[in-house]
């Protein structure tokens, strides 16, 4: 797969608006600011391929992106408290209605902000993730922003913190330092062959 050929393809505000889908996919899943945008550039090499905001909540829609025949595709953040009732619940229907739809979801990357313990939405989502079968690895971004210490202290903690963490794949992740990049294009490439 050639990483820098990749290109936006489309925006879905309401799951009924979602088409058929056409290819193997791959989701990114994970609170408000947790750094999927971020991530998606990384990915791919570019810098505004994904819109990036320090602002939480920006990505409000599904938005798909097209590599070497996979989509990849940035759902909404999850528990952003700021956002009003009516688009919390908007973002709610999108999502879940995104992943209970019949489509080739080979995994679904869900991103965890390293620094802290996983939050009650990010346990929810692992538990739904695993009560449906759905293939799944955790990604801990902002991994740089942890000296050595923290960051044993932190990879230390999670197996008490995410349910069945001896059965998952865990990649620490840094947008500064490209930790984790390899290990996910190769994760991916992996799970649509």
């Amino acid at each position: 797969m050639n990483w820098n050929l990749a290109a936006f393809t489309a925006a879905y505000g309401l799951s009924a608006q979602l088409p058929a889908c056409s290819a193997p996919e791959i989701a990114f899943a994970g609170r408000s600011n947790v750094g999927k945008s971020t991530l998606i550039n990384k990915l791919f090499n570019r810098k505004n391929l994904a819109r990036v905001s320090s602002v939480p909540g920006k990505t409000a829609t599904i938005n798909f992106y097209r590599c070497g025949g996979v989509d990849f595709v940035d759902l909404p953040g999850y528990g952003f408290a700021k956002t009003g009732r009516s688009e919390l619940r908007r973002w709610t229907e999108l999502i879940n209605g995104y992943l209970q739809q019949e489509r080739d979801i080979r995994a679904v990357l869900l991103l965890i902000d390293m620094r802290h313990p996983p939050t009650k939405n990010d346990l929810q989502m692992v538990d739904f993730l695993i009560d449906t079968e759905m293939p799944f690895a955790v990604v801990l971004t902002k991994a740089d922003k942890l000296n050595r210490a923290e960051r044993e202290a932190r990879l230390a903690a999670l197996p008490d913190e995410l349910p069945q963490y001896e059965d998952l794949t865990v990649i620490p992740f840094s947008a500064v330092t490209g930790e984790g990049v390899d290990a996910l294009r190769t994760l991916a490439e992996e799970i649509t062959v």
